[in-house]
């Protein structure tokens, strides 16, 4: 039976718990492999080994995705009725605002998506492979269930494999797991069906690592069937969920919608039967309504804000997949991080010596480059000082099978991470494995074997035999003369060292007299002398403590998510500022058989999950949400991306993280670093803020422009601007500034204000208290000179156009009201933004030209103003700026009182 997908077999979670022969035999092969010709059939019936890829959109389908918002349908319903009614200019404003809405989306998405598939690394793995019983390399794709699979150090494993034969095989499963530290595999090893994938010995698993030894095994899933790959399936199978913004602008987009359509039924109703009006004159009047009340600028000023905000965010490192996640990340109140290789650099360093005579020593620098000192209560030790650490550096790089070198500018390593941060901390006081092993030649070796918890090497020194051993401490310790099993006090050091967090190693040597024969075994060393212990844990990456300061100040929760260890993991946390006691850490275990409800108050005090499996991470995000948090997630792994695609806004790491995982992320990190988090929450904020200050600009406007033609119903006057003089005002003099708008820089407070309810609405108290004041004065105002020009014997059309004059200074002037919701306009220099001045002298010179040039006097019934007429609507549009100022003063004073 085959997978729908892609033709491999049904996944069988039981390989860890059969014996080679009844897997062989399960598999129609044996340990001299598959032949050609049944590889190639195979090959046929399971199909490619490789994980199928969401497409690439074409330019089409995202083009047609830009018209898919609840505001669209509405302009789109707007521009049939003005057809309808024979007002084919105002459809033809209508439609070049789709059309440029679509265009600006169309390149954002287009460029966004490039940039995100352009981190994706198309390497070919090749596998060594059994084929007509010799070892041949292939494509990993070429590799079907039943191929032998011969490994060595540094493959990446192409399929899921049951181990045959291994020689001190350690494989790096941090991307399934979460677990930084290699995993010592063996073969012989079965276990129970239920026992989980990190623990499963005899298994190897494709995209883990070979970081030390060889092994041999046999394909037992490819492609969807291998673990990755029922990974990928979950990841395809979420619909993932919605960045705030959508859902924000549906509800606005569907109120607008139904306060439109009534109110123009009600006033239609009632100019008709109250009024005294023609129906065909209230039809006019009720399209006049619905242009005025429908922001018509909104979809291409919402369009520019996000694509500013995204291309800012990829100034500071963060790459944006879709638009509308942009404010996503500065709307989120949770933030779910992995460990591994997000929060630390997932390379094991060494932080603390401690020598046989008690001194305690620090060891500088961040991962595996050797870059850093070594400290002795704060002070570098100096070069003639270097000599009581020879024996312990010189005993790391002997027992050692990691490679640690520089080449064209670069330090490039390759190994197993123990051995990697042993020779970066003996680089630091100044040796190098290479050098050594030429004074010392290896004469035989005791592989790491995880019964044993220890390693042996054996070199020539001066016609003997020097062993050098390094292991844990309980192993190491009995070796060695004047210890044993309870040596309380050296076991005590060991064990204040884990409780920090720290993985500690014992380093010891001595003479063993005359070489040894390498085809023997030799015996366990004994009679050692202690060099000391050294510390060493996964770093935390440059920037991390203050970006999860910086997180907690912005009031968003930080929580850590992770397969590792709960003793690490709490070390880890304690550093960052997350945690601090045992009982905010809870086990994989432990969420399993809760319930979302218990889960959701589970997050209320909890800020580390450990031993985490891919399925838990999913019940986590699930009950963040239920509890009503907008959750981020972040992570590199295979093993975070159902996460990332359940949560609200997923972030992968681009650099070092996994094909799968950035698939399933709406935002991607290009450093890998989780301080640039910081930048994108910042950024997502500003992205929100100037959302917010282009919706208040063209709401409030537009709300003017529904009380002109209110009142004028109430008062049986004409109508005070006819339909494509609204729309000019909507789409031309406002649109342009309401642009340039979106490109305002940060206020200055943006990461120490609390993040808004993830149930709040646009428009909050503050938003209708300061829409409903300007639209009041700009209305009341508006219609009050209207009514004194024709009195004063004006016709309506030089009444209309000193009317429209009038609306476009309050525009001008209300932009700079726009910059902030609560601060003063004199608090911010005009010069701090000079796209906002640039925009609102291009909306005004535009009306200007349209009162002079022809086509603009035919389109709008405009013509040139007098001097004095200037002066006059320059004091009344000032008048607005005086009414917004003192409205903000009166806010503050009632937040102070509150």
């Amino acid at each position: 039976m085959t997978d729908a997908v892609s033709g491999a077999p049904e996944p069988d979670t039981n390989w860890h718990n059969k014996s080679i022969a009844q897997i062989l035999q399960q598999l129609s092969s044996s340990e001299s492999g598959l032949t050609t010709s049944d590889a190639e059939a195979r090959l046929k019936t399971y199909g490619p080994n490789s994980l199928p890829q969401s497409p690439m959109p074409t330019r089409l389908e995202i083009f047609v995705r830009q018209f898919q918002s609840p505001l669209i349908y509405i302009l789109v319903v707007a521009a049939l009725v003005s057809v309808a009614i024979g007002e084919v200019k105002d459809a033809a404003f209508i439609a070049a605002v789709l059309l440029i809405n679509a265009m600006i989306g169309v390149s954002q998405e287009w460029r966004a998506e490039q940039s995100s598939r352009a981190l994706q690394q198309l390497l070919k793995i090749r596998a060594a492979v059994i084929r007509d019983g010799e070892v041949s390399e292939f494509d990993a794709e070429a590799v079907v269930p039943g191929d032998i699979v011969w490994l060595e150090s540094g493959n990446r494993i192409p399929a899921d494999l049951r181990l045959i034969g291994a020689h001190g095989l350690q494989v790096d499963e941090s991307l399934l797991t979460g677990e930084s530290i290699a995993v010592l595999k063996e073969p012989e090893w079965m276990g129970a069906s239920a026992i989980p994938l990190a623990d499963r010995q005899n298994m190897a698993h494709a995209g883990s690592i070979v970081v030390r030894g060889r092994g041999t095994g046999v394909v037992v899933a490819t492609g969807m069937a291998t673990h990755v790959g029922q990974l990928a399936k979950d990841v395809l199978g979420l619909s993932g969920g919605r960045p705030p913004l959508l859902e924000r602008m549906d509800t606005f987009s569907r109120n607008v919608a139904v306060a439109v359509f009534g109110a123009a039924i009600a006033i239609s109703v009632f100019g008709i039967l109250g009024g005294g009006y023609r129906v065909g004159e209230m039809f006019f009047f009720a399209v006049a309504l619905a242009v005025s009340a429908i922001p018509e600028g909104l979809p291409v000023a919402l369009t520019v804000a996000l694509a500013v905000g995204t291309t800012r965010m990829a100034r500071r490192g963060v790459i944006v997949r879709r638009l509308a996640a942009v404010e996503g990340l500065g709307s989120c109140t949770l933030v779910a991080s992995d460990k591994t290789g997000t929060l630390t650099c997932n390379e094991l360093t060494v932080r603390e010596i401690r020598l046989p005579q008690g001194e305690t020593f620090e060891v500088t620098g961040e991962g595996f480059v050797p870059d850093g000192q070594v400290l002795l209560e704060g002070q570098a030790i100096a070069p003639t000082e270097r000599g009581h650490f020879d024996a312990l550096a010189r005993a790391a790089v002997l027992c050692n099978e990691g490679d640690l070198h520089h080449r064209n500018g670069t330090w490039i390593w390759r190994g197993d991470p123990t051995d990697i941060a042993l020779l970066s901390m003996a680089h630091k006081l100044a040796w190098k494995r290479e050098a050594t092993l030429q004074v010392h030649p290896q004469v035989n070796e005791i592989p790491f074997e995880a019964e044993h918890q220890f390693s042996a090497s054996y070199h020539l020194v001066e016609n003997q035999v020097l062993v050098c051993v390094k292991g844990a401490p309980e192993r190491v310790l009995p070796m060695c003369e004047g210890f044993d099993a309870n040596s309380d006090e050296w076991h005590a050091h060991a064990e204040a060292m884990a409780e920090r967090g720290y993985r500690v190693l014992a380093l010891a040597q001595g003479i063993v007299g005359e070489p040894v024969d390498r085809s023997q075994a030799p015996p366990e060393p004994s009679g050692l002398l202690l060099l000391g212990f050294v510390g060493m844990i996964d770093p935390l990456r440059p920037g991390v403590i203050d970006a999860v300061k910086a997180c907690h100040q912005a009031g968003i929760t930080v929580a850590m998510v992770t397969g590792d260890h709960p003793t690490t993991a709490l070390a880890i946390a304690r550093e960052l500022g997350m945690a601090t006691r045992a009982d905010q850490v809870v086990m994989g275990c432990d969420i399993e058989t809760q319930s979302i409800e218990a889960l959701s108050e589970m997050l209320s005090h909890a800020r580390v999950f450990a031993r985490v499996s891919p399925h838990q991470k999913l019940q986590l995000v699930r009950a963040a949400r239920e509890a009503g948090h907008y959750v981020a997630v972040t992570g590199d792994g295979v093993n975070d991306a159902p996460a990332l695609r359940e949560a609200n806004i997923g972030v992968a790491m681009g650099k070092g993280g996994t094909d799968v995982a950035r698939e399933a992320a709406e935002l991607v990190i290009s450093d890998d670093n989780f301080a640039t988090i910081t930048a994108g929450v910042e950024e997502g904020r500003i992205a929100y803020d100037n959302i917010r200050k282009v919706i208040y600009l063209l709401i409030s406007t537009g709300a003017a422009e529904v009380v002109l033609v209110c009142l004028a119903v109430a008062t049986g006057m004409p109508l005070p601007l006819l339909p494509v003089q609204l729309l000019w005002l909507n789409l031309v003099t406002n649109g342009i500034q309401d642009v340039a708008l979106a490109f305002e820089p940060s206020e200055g407070d943006t990461l120490r204000r609390k993040p808004r309810p993830p149930q709040e609405s646009i428009f909050n108290q503050l938003m209708l208290e300061r829409t409903a004041v300007a639209a009041v004065v700009m209305g009341v105002m508006g219609f009050g000179l209207f009514v004194w020009l024709l009195g004063a014997g004006w016709s309506e059309d030089d009444a209309r156009n000193i009317l429209l004059l009038l609306m476009v200074l309050f525009e001008n002037v209300h932009v700079f009201n726009s910059r902030s919701e609560t601060k003063s306009v004199f608090a911010h220099s005009p010069l701090r933004s000079p796209i906002v001045l640039a925009g609102v002298a291009i909306g005004f010179s535009v009306h200007l030209a349209a009162l002079y040039i022809p086509l603009g006097q035919t389109l709008l019934g405009t013509s040139p103003v007098e001097a004095p007429t200037w002066m006059l609507l320059i004091g009344m549009a000032s008048v607005l700026l005086l009414v917004m100022e003192i409205h903000k003063m009166t806010w503050a004073y009632r937040q102070r009182s509150a």
